[in-house]
């Protein structure tokens, strides 16, 4: 697939996972819609974009204001070849700790936003005749992690919701969807995690900070785009062998993390969260 004058819309463009991405498109010769809720942010993005770019900020679980925003993405271009949902926030608590609250916020950026998102913009891809929509789900949404358990409990679902519409759009209307699982990608995504309470936990992790770089986890996204791959797995190392593992062998994969759990949970207990 070339991307020359297609149109791909990314959320969370602000940084991370999706800065590398618009620019890998960018390069490719895309156009791209950059959305996310820092206006700063993305505006510094699209300064450095080799192609046209329409910054249109908001907040993904502002449902009500989503039509107008969908309506103002399409009309840009009169299409959307290519929707990525790719906000999203992650956690670092104990399920015995945590307040119900975040459970609610997680669940609501993470599943049902870009559910709504693609909900509303699947009517125009349906009547394109052909779209590709992208789903950036995670490790965490094959594997039951430690310190997670809202954030497996939004990125599971996120990956059923992407299947079930791929077995509705795929033959019938031309419209592709992937699912991506990264691991450890050198992000903020732990430093701007939610705690217990719901305040963001303000530091990283070392398997975070050492983890792949975004330019590279961006790379296998376009080429899995290119391809038309329901799902990959960006990931190295333990992360890699235990989402493979949670398919070829559960039983070994729930003593893993049973093992892993344990010790994350002894450590937590302690009052040590690094």
């Amino acid at each position: 697939m070339s991307f020359k004058d297609k149109v791909v819309w990314i959320t969370g463009a602000s940084s991370g996972i999706g800065e590398a991405l618009a620019k890998s498109f960018a390069a490719e010769g895309a156009h791209i819609i950059l959305s996310g809720r820092r206006l700063e942010a993305l505006e510094a993005v699209s300064a450095e974009l080799s192609t046209e770019s329409l910054v249109l900020p908001f907040e993904t679980t502002d449902y009500d204001a989503l039509p107008a925003k969908v309506a103002e993405a399409h009309g840009w271009k009169g299409k959307i070849d290519i929707l990525i949902n790719n906000a999203g926030i992650s956690q670092r608590s104990l399920a015995v700790d945590t307040h119900p609250d975040v459970y609610h916020k997680i669940v609501n950026v993470d599943l049902l936003a870009p559910i709504w998102l693609t909900q509303l913009l699947l009517p125009h891809m349906v009547a394109a005749g052909s779209g590709h929509i992208v789903g950036i789900s995670s490790v965490a949404g094959r594997v039951g992690v430690p310190l997670r358990t809202a954030y497996c409990a939004a990125k599971h679902g996120l990956i059923g919701y992407m299947d079930a519409l791929r077995a509705e759009t795929e033959k019938l209307h031309n419209i592709h969807v992937t699912n991506i699982l990264p691991g450890s990608i050198r992000t903020n995504v732990s430093r701007n995690a939610l705690t217990k309470d719901g305040e963001s936990r303000g530091k990283s992790d070392a398997v975070i900070d050492n983890g792949m770089e975004p330019a590279e986890c961006a790379r296998q996204i376009l080429e899995a785009i290119s391809n038309n791959t329901p799902e990959l797995i960006i990931a190295e190392g333990p992360e890699m062998m235990i989402a493979n593992l949670r398919q070829s062998d559960p039983d070994q994969c729930f003593a893993m993390t049973g093992a892993m759990g344990a010790q994350i949970a002894e450590k937590y207990a302690a009052g040590d969260d690094d």
